[in-house]
């Protein structure tokens, strides 16, 4: 019953993690599409389509979360031997369980960084001049 508790807190506070992970990444990047705005803009009014500043938002938040992904992943096998004995079902370095948790990551970044990037993909360019 006490290790089923443990797994359970552990899922939840997992969770509750890339919750806040998620929710970071949509500020971080709504934050920087909108400094990036007045660039965006001068992109479109030269010729730029949506689609293509919609890759380029969710490609800068792709780098930052691969940036994550490689430290978090050496940090892992790093911290794997400490807490080998504590893992029930599981080997230590167990690759399937990593490629899921990069993959879930990296699934939650496309969903966090797309409506940002596709707030700023519907910038009209002529309004965003104008203001500066």
């Amino acid at each position: 019953m006490r290790e089923r508790m443990v797994a359970v807190l552990s899922g939840f506070f997992g969770g509750l993690a890339l919750l806040l992970a998620a929710i970071g990444l949509y500020g971080v990047t709504s934050y920087a599409a909108s400094r990036r705005r007045r660039e965006i803009a001068v992109r479109m009014a030269l010729g730029a389509e949506a689609p293509g500043v919609v890759r380029m938002v969710v490609a800068s938040a792709l780098g930052l979360t691969a940036l994550g992904l490689l430290a978090g992943a050496a940090l892992s096998l790093w911290g794997s031997r400490f807490v080998g004995s504590l893992l029930w079902g599981l080997e230590p370095r167990d690759v399937p369980t990593l490629a899921v948790a990069a993959a879930t990551l990296a699934g939650t970044c496309l969903l966090a960084s797309w409506l940002p990037a596709r707030r700023a993909a519907s910038v009209d360019p002529a309004l965003v001049l104008r203001e500066s």
